[in-house]
């Protein structure tokens, strides 16, 4: 008969520790058993805010079943059976020894409410990270039919998560965190190079769309290079100088472009090319900025995550700062893909009456009326004299 092979020494090593709050879900657990209680004292957290699923099962089954009597169970097992009997169709390796053992390693059950805060805060930390991973996965999703709208649609169910979080644990002054923000991720896509070229021979084509174009920026390009001919085309523009590929090129000597190796005869010939109009190259930079900036945005989230040092208040803090940049592109898309607003005709007010003025200095001779009194001094206005008539100044 072979002989099994004796499992080496570095086998065990290889197993990661669990993690703190895995203790600290044994040490509610076994308060909760030991005093069930204090179940009335523990809020914010629901059987998923526990990270095993033997833990799961055993904070339901202790919320299903009815508190025993304090006397009853001090003296028998009978409800803690009952706990185990209940948690055991959801996993069903528990055991009446686990069970003693929670309590054992509790120490204090009056400390329950304490533990519950710090189960709940863990919690907040996995939802958040699942959340920023599912935002990276989509911003990289290239079989999507709408990759922008789908991968904004994440972000902003990102932000509810965070002010959902943000109210279990409000943030405070100087809860900024420490982990050191993940570099961007540098894109070598060579359709991405060819349209921002596009763009920028186009735009020096039809100069009348960069002015209108301002919701796409110099941090939307990919190479450099077109960052600093996008920020000459802007200038000139903005100056109403004449623009071509000549002043863009005198323009880009000036800004130092052509130091970074950049041929002067590159540089025109980049700059002659057209082909379509810059408004939809810009709506392609600009797209790809969108996911470049959601994928940077949920791996600054998930590095806050992964470090067992930031607390949850500093979590909150360092995420909005982080959405702040995805908030504001977002912003710019719409810009640049909401339809011109059309000018309506002015509307007309109507012709409002006249108003009463001052009575006039002579009246226009009219025909008696018979109705017209009789004059005083017997007199028609015929006989009497005409009043001197006074000339206003």
């Amino acid at each position: 008969m072979p002989s099994t092979p004796e499992p080496e020494a570095d086998d065990l090593d290889a197993i990661p520790p669990p993690p703190a709050v895995f203790h600290i879900e044994q040490a509610l657990l076994g308060a909760l058993l030991l005093d069930p209680r204090h179940l009335d004292d523990v809020t914010g957290i629901v059987p998923a805010s526990f990270s095993t699923a033997a833990h799961t099962a055993l904070f339901a089954a202790i919320g299903s079943i009815p508190a025993p009597d304090p006397v009853e169970h001090a003296t028998t097992t009978k409800w803690l059976d009952q706990v185990v009997a209940a948690a055991r169709d959801q996993a069903r390796g528990l055991s009446p020894l686990y069970l003693q053992n929670l309590i054992r390693v509790c120490p204090s059950a009056r400390h329950a409410p304490a533990y519950a805060r710090i189960v709940e805060a863990e919690h907040s930390r996995r939802r958040l990270a699942y959340a920023a991973q599912r935002l990276i996965r989509t911003a990289r999703d290239i079989s999507l039919p709408q990759p922008v709208a789908t991968t904004l649609a994440e972000g902003e169910k990102l932000t509810a998560l965070v002010d959902d979080i943000s109210a279990r644990f409000p943030p405070h002054a100087g809860s900024l965190p420490r982990t050191p923000a993940p570099s961007p991720a540098t894109c070598h896509d060579e359709e991405a190079l060819d349209e921002e070229r596009l763009l920028l021979a186009t735009s020096t084509a039809h100069t009348s769309s960069v002015s209108q174009m301002r919701w796409l920026a110099p941090g939307d390009f990919t190479h450099s290079l077109h960052s600093g001919l996008w920020q000459c085309l802007t200038a000139l523009t903005r100056r109403g100088t004449p623009v071509d590929p000549v002043t863009v090129l005198w323009e880009a000597q000036h800004r130092g472009l052509l130091t970074t190796g950049a041929r002067p005869k590159d540089l025109l010939d980049l700059l002659s090319g057209t082909h379509g109009s810059p408004e939809h190259w810009g709506e392609r930079v600009l797209q790809r900025s969108v996911l470049m900036t959601a994928h940077h945005t949920g791996r600054r989230i998930e590095a806050f995550t992964d470090d067992p040092a930031t607390t949850p208040y500093q979590l909150v803090t360092g995420s909005r700062r982080a959405l702040a940049d995805l908030s504001a592109i977002r912003t710019r898309w719409q810009h640049a893909t909401s339809p011109t607003p059309t000018n309506n005709p002015t509307r007309t007010r109507a012709t409002a009456a006249p108003r009463a003025g001052p009575p006039r200095a002579t009246a226009l001779p009219t025909a008696r009326n018979s109705r017209d009194p009789e004059p005083i001094d017997g007199r028609t206005s015929a006989t009497r004299p005409p009043k001197e008539e006074s000339t206003p100044w």
